[in-house]
């Protein structure tokens, strides 16, 4: 994820949505490149001219000689199906694209993106990311998957003690706004105890921007 200073990653209105350097582009590419599948929310793939691939040659070549196949499974997560089937996404037919829902998703949503993606419903109302994730290890081999937001889903992740690494960008931006999201939306953590705990692997300034990278510290037996 990259964010502002003050910790958004969109404007209130959610019409700047991708503000990070062209360095910050390419370290994407080079997380995706490490990926099986690449994951995000219906609004992040809804809202911009995504493709979640690998990108360029280049990459491709570098996922070819980790032993990947040169393109990454795309994974969509919508609990009520809500996923336009005229998004770029599904413009572009080089990999599966999964859509992960639940049985709030109505049967006529379903059905127009059926012919699109494969569709599995992951739960009754909630999605159940840990059956889900168990899901595409068994059903598609994914053992290392990006998620790249927004921040309903990330949260979701986060609470559910699924996330071993993140990775950050800090920007030279301020956008301020009440409304304007975060990386961690939705229920979050009520009390300090229940905060994600995580240790900084390394950090790096690049131009006006600072790479994080964390990794979670998992507690006793979990």
């Amino acid at each position: 994820m990259a964010m502002t200073a003050d910790g958004k990653i969109a404007t209130a209105n959610r019409v700047v949505s991708s503000f990070g350097s062209a360095r910050d582009q390419r370290h994407l590419l080079e997380l995706r490149a490490r990926a099986d599948a690449v994951m995000a929310g219906a609004r992040t793939v809804d809202s911009q001219p995504v493709n979640l691939g690998p990108g360029p040659a280049r990459y491709r070549r570098l996922r070819l000689r980790q032993g990947r196949s040169e393109y990454n499974l795309r994974v969509i997560v919508s609990r009520t199906g809500s996923i336009n089937p005229n998004a770029h996404l599904f413009q572009h037919h080089f990999s599966p694209i999964i859509i992960l829902t639940t049985r709030r998703a109505p049967a006529s949503r379903l059905a127009r993106l059926r012919p699109l993606a494969h569709v599995k419903i992951c739960g009754e109302r909630e999605i159940d990311f840990v059956r889900a994730l168990r899901w595409l290890r068994r059903r598609w081999k994914v053992r290392h998957l990006l998620c790249e937001g927004g921040g309903e889903l990330n949260d979701a992740l986060f609470r559910a003690g699924l996330v071993d690494e993140v990775h950050l960008t800090v920007c030279p931006l301020i956008f301020g706004g009440r409304a304007a999201p975060t990386i961690a939306e939705g229920a979050g953590a009520a009390r300090l105890a229940e905060a994600s705990r995580w240790t900084t692997r390394a950090s790096r300034a690049c131009g006006g921007e600072r790479f994080f990278h964390f990794v979670a510290l998992r507690s006793p037996g979990r």
